[in-house]
C-alpha cells in the first residue's frame, strides 16, 4: 500500500542536542560577521530608502545599453544605472537623487525622456524624495520589530515564555542572515526586501511552532527522559515535515527566481536564502536555548493530565 513520499525516514534518531553548541557558535558567528558587513560595508538602500528616480522603460527593438549609457551619462544627472529584465527590449534606469527636491527629480525624468526619443514605452516612473524615503525606511525597521514582537507574544501565550523566548531567537537568527546576504552580496535593499524578511519571519516561526507543538507533547509524555533525548525525538518526528514544507517552498522559489525577471529578483533571493536559514533555525537553533531555561518547571511539561511514561 502506497504510503506517501518522505524524505527523512520515519525511524531517524539525529542526536541533534549533541551538536548544539557547535550550531549555536556557527550561528553566532553569522549574526557577528553580520553586524561587522552593516559597519563597515553597510547596506544598498534602493530608491526606496535614499530617494531618486526609478523608470521601467520598453525600447522599440533591442536595447543598447551602450548607446543608451553614452546618451543618459552626459546630461549631468550624477550615476546612471542601466539594467535589462525581461526581455532584451525592457530596461531598469535608476537615477540618484537630484539636488533641488522634488521639480529637480522631474526635471531629470524628462530629460531622459528628451535623451532616449521618441517610439519608448514608460511602463513605470517612479520618484522618491528624501523625506518620503527617510519615513520608509523608518517604517520599514518597525514593520519588522513590531512582526518579531507579536510573533513572540503569540508563541509565550500557546506556550510558555521560554517557547517565546527561544522562538524570537530563531526569528532574529534568520532576519539578520538575510540582512547580512544583502550586505554581503551589495544587492539593493528596499521595500521587496522588507516585505521578505517579514514572510521570513513568518515562515520560520510557523515551522518552529510544529516542533514546539511536538516537545509540548512529550513534556507531558515523558516525565522522565532526559532533556536532550526528548528534544532529539521530537525533532526527528517533526523531520520529515520540516524537510517536505521547505523543499515545496523552494520549487517555487526557484521557478519565481528563474522567471520572475529583475524586478522580483531581490524578493525571490531574499526568500531562497530565508527558506533554506528559517529551515536550518526551526531544527538547529530554536531548540537548544530551551536547554538553559529550566523547561521542565514550566506549566507545560508538569501537566499531570498527561500519562507517565512507563
Amino acid at each position: 500500500m502506497f504510503r506517501g513520499f518522505t524524505l527523512v525516514p520515519p525511524d531517524t534518531k539525529i542526536p541533534f542536542m549533541a551538536m548544539h553548541k557547535i550550531n549555536l557558535a556557527i550561528s553566532a558567528t553569522i549574526i557577528v560577521g553580520t553586524v561587522l558587513l552593516l559597519i563597515f560595508k553597510g547596506l544598498n538602500l534602493g530608491i526606496d530608502f535614499k530617494g531618486g528616480v526609478l523608470l521601467e522603460v520598453r525600447m522599440p527593438e533591442t536595447a543598447d545599453l551602450q548607446a543608451m549609457r553614452s546618451a543618459l551619462g552626459g546630461l549631468d544627472l550624477g550615476e546612471v544605472g542601466l539594467q535589462t529584465f525581461g526581455s532584451d527590449r525592457e530596461v531598469l534606469i535608476r537615477l540618484e537623487k537630484q539636488p533641488g527636491g522634488e521639480e529637480a527629480q522631474q526635471a531629470a525624468v524628462e530629460k531622459i525622456r528628451e535623451a532616449l526619443g521618441p517610439g519608448v514605452d514608460y511602463e513605470r516612473v517612479e520618484v522618491v524624495g528624501p523625506q518620503v524615503s527617510s519615513e520608509l525606511f523608518t517604517n520599514g525597521l518597525l514593520a519588522i520589530a513590531a512582526a518579531l514582537a507579536a510573533i513572540m507574544i503569540y508563541v509565550w501565550f500557546r506556550f510558555e515564555w521560554q517557547f517565546g523566548v527561544a522562538a524570537i531567537l530563531a526569528d532574529l537568527h534568520d532576519v539578520v542572515a538575510t540582512v547580512g546576504l544583502f550586505s554581503l552580496l551589495g544587492m539593493d535593499f528596499d521595500l521587496t526586501t522588507v516585505a521578505a524578511l517579514l514572510t521570513i519571519a513568518g515562515y520560520s516561526v510557523n515551522d518552529t511552532v510544529v516542533v514546539f507543538d511536538r516537545h509540548r507533547e512529550n513534556l507531558r509524555k515523558y516525565k522522565s527522559m532526559p532533556l536532550e533525548q526528548l528534544f532529539d525525538l521530537s525533532i526527528n518526528q517533526t523531520l520529515s515535515r520540516t524537510t517536505m514544507t521547505a523543499a515545496t517552498a523552494l520549487i517555487a522559489l526557484v521557478a519565481l527566481y528563474i522567471f520572475g525577471g529583475e524586478v522580483l529578483r531581490g524578493f525571490s533571493t531574499a526568500m531562497l536564502w530565508g527558506i533554506l536559514v528559517g529551515t536550518y533555525s526551526s531544527i538547529f537553533i530554536a531548540t537548544p536555548p530551551l536547554l538553559y531555561m529550566n523547561i521542565r518547571k514550566s506549566p507545560v511539561a508538569q501537566d499531570q493530565t498527561a500519562a507517565e511514561h512507563p
